[in-house]
């Protein structure tokens, strides 16, 4: 885990670096879920706020219909959500190209139980994501931001169970 950590900060030395050379300019987007839902995204120096989880830790997961540790690890999240009910937040933003139905279809069929956004319909966002976190597109790729919005961690591939529960309780306490 120590290496993990380690590797987020460098991560986010790099992310918070990029944009602080552009932190004269504010980014305000929209991401619409599933359900119609629509929360405001405003980029800051340290991460994002993101209207409606404010004072959550939020785990920001871009995930493929068809990648399997993708799958693997939507049961976790689920119990994730279940568990830290109200002081977790997820939002999984799948970006292999599932239309808006077929991804409703796929979410009730997974039971994912968090916030669901179409990549397609929100390229903006992802494009947003790929630039200030130097992502490359591997899946499942996570942002985790602690109650402040703050980017405290980056990881691209699958995460345990427990190394989720553990990166929440460490988040939580910020």
């Amino acid at each position: 885990m120590k290496k993990l950590l380690l590797s987020a900060f460098l991560l986010l030395s790099l992310f918070t670096t990029g944009h602080a050379q552009n932190s004269h300019k504010k980014s305000d987007l929209t991401l619409t879920d599933i359900n119609g839902k629509t929360y405001t995204v405003e980029g800051t120096k340290e991460g994002l706020k993101i209207s409606g989880m404010e004072g959550k830790v939020v785990f920001l997961e871009f995930f493929g219909h068809r990648c399997p540790p993708c799958l693997a690890s939507i049961p976790h999240l689920i119990d994730m959500q279940k568990k830290h009910q109200g002081k977790l937040a997820i939002i999984a933003i799948e970006v292999q190209g599932l239309g808006e139905e077929q991804l409703k279809d796929f979410a009730k069929k997974k039971g994912m139980n968090y916030t669901v956004i179409s990549g397609e319909k929100e390229r903006l966002f992802v494009s947003y994501i790929s630039q200030r976190a130097q992502w490359q597109g591997s899946i499942p790729f996570l942002l985790a931001l602690d109650k402040k919005g703050d980017v405290q961690f980056i990881q691209a591939g699958m995460l345990p169970e427990s190394s989720l529960e553990e990166l929440f309780q460490q988040l939580s306490k910020k």
